[in-house]
C-alpha cells in the first residue's frame, strides 16, 4: 500500500527546489517552515489513509453512466467531501474567494500525494483548480463573484472542454459554435470528447470552460473564444436555477484511470431548456479564448507532470516492497538460509535504483518549476522576467520527462514483480495503465518538445538557457570541491552531461535561427530527454551536497553516484541524435510510404 514520502518531499522542496531560500528571504510572505511541515504532514496522512485505500476500488469499479447520470465508484463521493472539508481545493486560490493563497510548490507537492493514492480521483480536483485560475485571471467581476467562491471551496467543480472528434491538439479546426444572444449571453452548440470529469455525482453543479467559435470569427486559433457554461444556471441570489442545455452522452472505456469519468459532452441539442443552445458567458474577449485557456493549460501541464512523479513513486514503493519479500534463487554472495530475496540480485537492484533515480529526478524538476512559478509572482521587474523565463523553460521538461518516467518506472515495476506483475490482483499493472495517458495529456510530449525547442530556447535570444546551464555547471564544481569519496565519478559525469546539453542546445538554437526547423524538430524529443537526464543528475547532486543531518546523507550521495555513473552516459547518445539524426530521418521516411 502506498505511503506518502513526506520527508523526501519536504527535503526536495526545501533543499533542492528552492523553497528553503524563498522562506528565509521572505519571498513567500509570512509563511513559515512549521506551517509547511504541518500541511505536508496532513496531506500525506490523508493521501495514505483515505485516498490510497480507495484507489483500487475506483480501478475495479470505474465510473458508470446509468440512466443519463454518472455514478462514481463506491466511497468516492464521501472521499471527495472529506477532501474539500479539509480545505485542499483552495490551497493556492485567492483569499478573497475563500482560498488560502499558498505557494504553488505546496500545491504540486500535495497533488503528488493525491495522484499517487489515486490518479483517477485526483484528476477531478486538478481540473477545478485550473478552471479557478483561468476564471480568476480572465473572467468579469460578475462571473468571478458568482462562480469562484463555490469553485474554490469545491462545492462546484470545473472542467476544460477543448477536444472534438476531428480536432485533437490542432484547436484551430474546432467546430463548436457560439452565437450571440440579445441579453449579452451566448448560445453554445457542438460536441466535445475526452472531457475529464465532465459529469459526476460529487457536486450539484459543474462549471464547464468551453472553447467555441463565433460566426464571424477569423479562421484558425485566432478565432477561438472561451465561454463559461454551467450545468445548472445560477440565479441572482446564488441558488441553482434551470438545467442548462448540455449533457454527457457517453463515457469512454479506457486503458486506465477507470474511476475518472471521461465524457462525450453534447451542447445545445435541445434536450434541456426552453430553446436549443447551452447558455454560456464570455470569458475575456471574443476571439481571444485560447490565450485565456492557456492560463489553465500551462499549470495543467505541470500538474500532469506531477501525475508522472506520483505514479513513479507509488510503483517504486510497491516494487521495493515486493522485492524484499519475494525469494528466488541465490544471489551472488548470499549467505542466508534458502533462496535469497530478489532485491539481492544485482539486476533487480539496478532496476529498483533506476526507478528511484527517475522518480526523485522528476520530482525535483517539477518542484523546481513550481518554485519558478512562485518566484515569478513574488518578484518584480527583471527578476520577475527571469523567473517567468525559468518557469517557461522548465514546464515542457517537467511535463514530458516526468510523465515518460511514470510510464517507464511503472513498466519496470511490473518487471520486478515478474509474472505476478502481469496479474491484476497485485496492483502493479494498474500503475502502468494509469500512467500511460499522462504523456498524451495537455499537449503530447512531442508537442512539448516542439515548444521547448522553438519557443523556450530562444528566450532572451538564448541567454536564459545558457545561464541555466552555467548554474548547473556550478553544481558539478561544488561536487568536485566537496572531496567526498562517496560521490565517485559524479563530478566528471555531470561535466560530460552538461557539455552534451550545451552542445545540443547551441546546435538547436543555430538551426532554428537559420530556418532549419525540420532538422531541429527531428531531434527535439531526444533533446528534451537529454535535458531531463542532465537535470536529474544535477538535482540529485544538489541534494547530496545539502547539509542536512537526518541520517540519509550517505543514501542521497549513493543514489546520486549511481545515477551519474549508470544513467548519464545516455546524454552522449541523445546529443548525437539531436545533431546528426535529421538526415537519416529524412531519408528513412520513405519507408513509411
Amino acid at each position: 500500500m502506498y505511503k506518502a514520502p513526506v520527508d523526501e518531499i519536504a527535503f526536495t522542496l526545501k533543499h533542492v527546489a528552492g523553497m528553503g531560500e524563498a522562506l528565509n528571504s521572505g519571498a513567500l510572505g509570512e509563511l513559515g517552515e512549521d506551517v509547511v511541515d504541518a500541511i505536508l504532514s496532513e496531506a500525506g496522512r490523508f493521501a495514505t489513509d483515505e485516498v490510497a485505500p480507495l484507489g483500487d476500488v475506483g480501478d475495479k469499479q470505474g465510473s458508470r453512466l446509468v440512466d443519463g447520470k454518472v455514478q462514481t465508484p463506491d466511497g468516492w463521493r464521501d472521499l471527495y467531501h472529506n477532501w474539500i472539508g479539509g480545505g485542499w481545493n483552495g490551497l493556492t486560490a485567492p483569499e478573497e474567494f475563500g482560498g488560502q493563497n499558498l505557494p504553488h510548490m505546496l500545491h504540486v507537492a500535495a497533488m503528488e500525494m493525491w495522484n499517487a493514492g489515486s490518479m483517477a480521483f485526483a484528476l477531478g480536483p486538478t481540473l477545478t483548480m485550473g478552471a479557478v485560475e483561468a476564471l480568476e485571471k480572465h473572467g468579469s467581476e460578475t462571473l468571478k463573484a458568482t462562480y469562484l467562491p463555490k469553485m474554490v471551496s469545491g462545492e462546484w467543480t470545473g472542467t476544460m472542454n477543448l477536444t472534438e472528434p476531428h480536432a485533437g491538439s490542432d484547436l484551430g479546426v474546432l467546430k463548436t459554435r457560439a452565437e450571440r444572444h440579445g441579453d449579452g449571453t451566448y448560445r453554445i452548440f457542438g460536441q466535445k470528447i475526452f472531457i475529464t470529469w465532465g459529469e459526476h455525482d460529487f457536486t450539484d453543479n459543474i462549471i464547464h470552460l468551453v472553447l467555441a467559435r463565433l460566426p464571424d470569427a477569423p479562421a484558425g486559433t485566432r478565432g477561438i473564444s472561451l465561454f463559461l457554461v454551467p450545468k445548472f444556471l445560477v440565479n441572482a441570489d446564488g441558488s441553482l436555477g434551470e438545467r442548462n442545455d448540455l449533457f454527457c452522452h457517453s463515457l469512454e472505456h479506457k486503458l486506465g484511470i477507470h474511476g475518472s469519468p471521461t465524457c462525450t459532452m453534447i451542447y445545445g441539442d435541445g434536450k434541456f431548456g426552453a430553446e436549443k443552445g447551452a447558455i454560456g458567458y464570455l470569458i475575456g474577449e471574443e476571439n481571444r479564448g485560447l490565450a485565456c485557456m492557456f492560463t489553465m493549460m500551462n499549470n495543467a501541464r505541470l500538474a500532469v507532470g506531477m501525475q508522472g512523479v506520483a505514479i513513479a513513486d507509488a510503483a517504486t514503493q510497491k516494487a521495493i516492497a515486493f522485492a524484499k519479500e519475494r525469494t528466488q534463487g541465490k544471489a551472488p554472495g548470499w549467505t542466508g538460509q534458502g533462496m535469497s530475496p530478489i532485491i539481492e540480485h544485482p539486476d533487480v537492484a539496478r532496476t529498483l535504483l533506476t526507478m528511484k533515480a527517475l522518480t526523485q529526478g522528476s520530482r525535483a524538476i517539477s518542484y523546481a518549476c513550481a518554485h519558478a512559478v512562485d518566484m515569478t509572482h513574488a518578484a518584480e521587474g527583471e527578476k520577475a522576467k527571469f523567473w517567468q523565463e525559468r518557469s517557461s523553460l522548465l514546464t515542457p521538461i517537467a511535463k514530458s520527462f516526468s510523465t515518460d518516467a511514470g510510464v517507464d518506472v511503472a513498466s519496470m515495476g511490473i518487471q520486478v514483480h515478474g509474472g505476478m506483475g502481469f496479474i491484476e490482483e497485485t496492483g502493479a499493472a494498474r500503475y502502468l495503465r494509469d500512467a500511460r495517458i499522462a504523456p498524451i495529456y495537455e499537449g503530447t510530449n512531442g508537442i512539448q518538445a516542439i515548444d521547448l525547442v522553438t519557443r523556450k530556447l530562444p528566450l532572451s535570444d538564448g541567454a536564459h538557457v545558457r545561464g541555466f546551464i552555467a548554474e548547473l555547471r556550478e553544481i558539478a564544481t561544488a561536487v568536485r570541491a566537496s572531496n567526498r569519496e562517496g560521490f565517485g565519478e559524479t563530478a566528471a559525469r555531470l561535466d560530460a552531461a552538461f557539455n552534451d546539453l550545451s552542445e545540443a542546445t547551441e546546435w538547436l538554437i543555430a538551426a532554428t535561427a537559420g530556418g532549419k526547423i525540420a532538422e531541429a524538430l527531428a531531434g527535439a524529443t531526444a533533446y528534451q530527454r537529454l535535458f531531463g537526464l542532465a537535470l536529474t543528475g544535477a538535482y540529485l547532486a544538489k541534494g547530496g551536497l545539502a547539509e542536512v543531518a537526518d541520517g540519509k546523507e550517505d543514501q542521497r550521495i549513493a543514489l546520486c553516484r549511481f545515477t551519474a555513473e549508470n544513467l548519464l552516459a545516455e546524454t552522449a547518445a541523445l546529443k548525437d541524435r539531436v545533431v546528426n539524426g535529421a538526415d537519416s530521418l529524412a531519408v528513412a521516411r520513405a519507408v513509411l510510404a
